[in-house]
């Protein structure tokens, strides 16, 4: 009788997920859905560890285990430990998402883990990932097929030596079969492999490539031919994990390379944002080619808010509503809403905001500012409320952070405004990451450091220290974090034309 329909002895499953070749976004979406709905999750040094669930080393949920797997002996666990491991997971009626790099099914050993879960009738399910041997020469600029220069492709593990009498390559037929070779985990055998190809017939002048870290920001690639490769790869200090490209298809790669030719290629940039901002910034970044690390400077922290709750309350009194930040208008509308009351509310309340970001968040809730500033910062918004003739004698709501500075609604109440100041959160230090951002800056390898505000660069200061905090330029997003960065002493390479991410972002693009 056939094992799969046999009653199988828990109701826990293994579901061998591809996590792809390194870029996060490669992930399926039926991967990336089993990760978050996983009781464990039990990955390889290969799988991207930024695809495990958010605080799940904190609080233990998922269960996370790391079983290595790189080549290293003593940093991986035994594919038999592997293999009990998933079956006694599965025994105690877990989910269990087996998280492998690439495809399981390529070069992968998930098959293997797949006989030994049928064979102790745990119940599995396989997800497909996008393999490295595919995505790393597509990032590279080379197609692994191309009318014309390659009708056909062929994958072959590295790992082999050719030069031993029971290898399971035919390296002579795959010489004079024509098409693109991509090895697998070839880089310490690549000398043996060319020799044993140009041995069986293949041209020695015929195009190659070794893709390092393929789909990863730090990927590096040497463009050589079959008989200089391994020399030049050696020359370069390449080592796993490498994927490489033989074929005509190769000569492509300097025409359709556009993940390297990305502005920001090869940067490192520290993103200092509050937690839940950050991967505003640090998605427009790695979409522009950088090594992102997030090292939150800030977390925001919601203060009483029922001072908050009894303005909401009569809000129909206010002639003005003014917000200074996306956290005011996100904690505000929070209030709102729990109150029972929506944007109706707002009626005949004039609304402004400091900058674009700020009023982008008001946009997201469907109401449009009355008046924004070309300066986006207080002072500007003070100038522009200074020129019109229904601010004196207004009452006005300020919804702001705990701290911040009085020079708005103390010059509203020059012009006889009567300003209600609700402070509604706080930023406070969040250093998670400051240990292994020290270690970097120390071995030089930061570029940059981002900042988005003052207290965002007092908080980083204080995570890694004085003299640290020196050694990296810093770009900012306007004037006052800009007079924050000098004020501790740190080098602006770059300051936002307009005090907004995009404007931020533009400003690092510009000085690349």
């Amino acid at each position: 009788m056939n094992q799969r329909k046999d009653c199988r002895l828990s109701e826990g499953k293994v579901f061998l997920v591809g996590a792809g070749p390194g870029d996060p976004g490669l992930i399926t979406v039926r991967g990336k859905q089993l990760i978050e709905s996983a009781d464990a999750v039990v990955y390889d040094a290969l799988a991207n560890s930024s695809l495990l669930p958010p605080g799940a080393r904190e609080t233990g949920r998922p269960e996370l285990y790391y079983v290595g797997k790189r080549g290293r002996a003593k940093e991986s666990v035994s594919q038999s430990e592997i293999n009990a491991l998933l079956i006694k997971l599965a025994r105690e009626a877990k989910r269990v998402v087996r998280l492998k790099g690439g495809d399981p099914f390529v070069f992968g050993r998930g098959s293997e883990e797949a006989q030994a879960l049928n064979d102790a009738s745990v119940s599995f399910e396989v997800v497909p990932g996008v393999t490295a041997g595919i995505a790393a020469p597509a990032y590279a600029g080379i197609p692994v097929t191309h009318r014309g220069l390659a009708t056909s492709v062929t994958f072959v593990t590295g790992h082999e030596d050719p030069a031993k009498p029971g290898t399971q390559t035919n390296w002579a037929a795959l010489a004079k079969a024509g098409g693109t070779i991509v090895l697998y985990m070839g880089v310490k055998t690549l000398r043996t492999i060319a020799d044993a190809l140009i041995k069986g017939g293949m041209p020695g002048e015929i195009p190659a490539a070794a893709i390092q870290w393929g789909t990863l920001p730090k990927q590096r690639t040497v463009v050589a031919t079959l008989d200089t490769l391994a020399s030049k790869a050696e020359e370069r200090n390449l080592t796993a994990p490498v994927v490489t490209v033989i074929g005509w298809s190769v000569v492509l790669s300097d025409e359709l390379n556009w993940f390297e030719h990305r502005p920001l290629f090869g940067k490192r940039i520290v993103v200092t944002r509050a937690t839940q901002q950050a991967p505003a910034l640090s998605e427009k970044l790695r979409e522009l080619g950088a090594d992102v690390i997030e090292m939150p400077a800030t977390q925001v922290a919601r203060l009483d808010l029922s001072p908050l709750r009894s303005a909401i309350g009569n809000i129909g009194d206010y002639d003005w509503l003014i917000f200074t930040s996306q956290n005011a208008v996100a904690i505000f509308w929070e209030q709102l809403l729990g109150g029972g009351r929506d944007a109706r509310a707002l009626a005949g309340v004039k609304i402004a905001a400091v900058g674009a970001a700020t009023a982008g968040g008001l946009l997201e809730h469907g109401i449009t500012v009355d008046l924004i500033p070309k300066r986006f910062v207080a002072e500007g918004l003070l100038e522009v409320m200074r020129e019109r003739d229904d601010v004196s004698g207004a009452r006005v709501l300020y919804v702001t952070a705990e701290g911040a500075r009085d020079v708005l609604p103390d010059g509203l109440r020059e012009l006889s405004a009567d300003v209600d100041i609700i402070e509604a959160y706080r930023s406070i230090n969040d250093g998670e990451g400051a240990g292994r951002l020290s270690r970097a800056i120390e071995a030089g390898k930061i570029d940059l450091v981002t900042f988005t505000s003052a207290s965002s660069v007092k908080a980083y200061v204080d995570a890694v220290g004085n003299e640290l905090a020196r050694r990296v330029p810093a770009a900012s997003i306007g004037p006052r974090t800009s007079e924050a960065v000098r004020g501790a002493g740190i080098e602006l390479k770059h300051e936002a034309e307009e005090s907004t991410i995009d404007g931020l972002v533009a400003a690092v693009v510009r000085g690349a």
